[in-house]
């Protein structure tokens, strides 16, 4: 019965070597669909007596350079990908969204020592509004860092700009249903399109929501309704009755659009209208 290596092919009459290039043999490694049940594992002795090595050293070498080769060419196929892009920009995003409130937590704290009528009263205020009163009583190093949380805060708004725009484009269908900033929040939680794609709408409903899913499973605590989504208004603004009846909807039609995104990459407007109506109509209260 004739057997496939990744150096050659093995039968009763002998071997057929397929040569020593480490390329075309990683090609040729990429192509070998073996069922355990017919699997036969060999020595390195038989690529020996092939021709294609003269020792079990040359035998590891060779076989590393193969692995070498077909795993680079796996990783740079995997950064083709429509959503790499999108994944680094939505998490360069959150990183920045952290950045920012350490140091404006920090920022408060240090104008508080300074000026102790910064009461808690003011520390509540929104964030920006609160910048803006550090940032005129404050001075020195102090003033440099308000200086400093301002820039990044631009800096964030425009690469929310950008994130939502490229989600528009890699996922047309989820972005018309929940707008591109929370798109690809979901992509970014689930790893990419593809996995997006795969997943079924109630695990979609709550992605983001793992601390209260962990709690529900662990302390027997209500489970979540659900997780990103919320922060659309579809769901946040839906009348508390309903409101988890909105989310299984939402999710449902978000797993769809997710596969259409993901195997047909553009926006399929019949599914869209049917999607948002069904979704409205969930939002009514009988």
């Amino acid at each position: 019965m004739l057997q496939r290596y990744w150096f050659g092919d093995v039968d009763e009459e002998g071997c057929r070597t397929a040569g020593t290039d480490p390329a075309a043999l990683a090609e040729r490694a990429a192509t070998l669909r073996t069922g355990m049940d017919s699997f036969v594992p060999i020595d390195w002795e038989v690529a020996r007596d092939c021709g294609v090595v003269r020792t079990r050293e040359e035998y590891v070498d060779l076989l590393r350079s193969v692995c070498t080769t077909l795993a680079r060419k796996r990783i740079a196929q995997s950064y083709q990908g429509r959503d790499v892009e999108l994944l680094q920009m939505v998490r360069m995003l959150d990183e920045l969204d952290n950045v920012i409130n350490l140091l404006q937590e920090r920022a408060a704290e240090w104008y508080q020592v300074t000026n102790p009528s910064f009461s808690r009263k003011y520390r509540s205020l929104p964030a920006k509004k609160m910048l803006g009163i550090i940032r005129k009583g404050a001075r020195g190093g102090l003033s440099d860092v308000a200086d400093e949380i301002d820039r990044l805060a631009g800096t964030r708004s425009r690469l929310m700009r950008e994130v939502s725009a490229r989600a528009d484009e890699v996922m047309p269908n989820t972005s018309a249903l929940i707008g591109g900033l929370v798109a690809a929040r979901l992509l970014s939680k689930a790893g990419g399109l593809e996995t997006l794609a795969r997943m079924p709408g109630s695990t979609i409903q709550v992605i983001g929501s793992e601390r209260a899913l962990f709690s529900h499973l662990r302390g027997g605590t209500p489970p979540p309704k659900h997780g990103i989504i919320f922060q659309h208004r579809r769901v946040h603004n839906a009348p508390r009755p309903v409101r988890g009846r909105v989310a299984r909807v939402l999710a449902a039609k978000l797993a769809i659009a997710a596969r259409l995104d993901y195997y047909r990459g553009e926006a399929v407007p019949e599914f869209l209208k049917s999607a948002q109506a069904q979704i409205d109509e969930a939002g009514v209260e009988a």
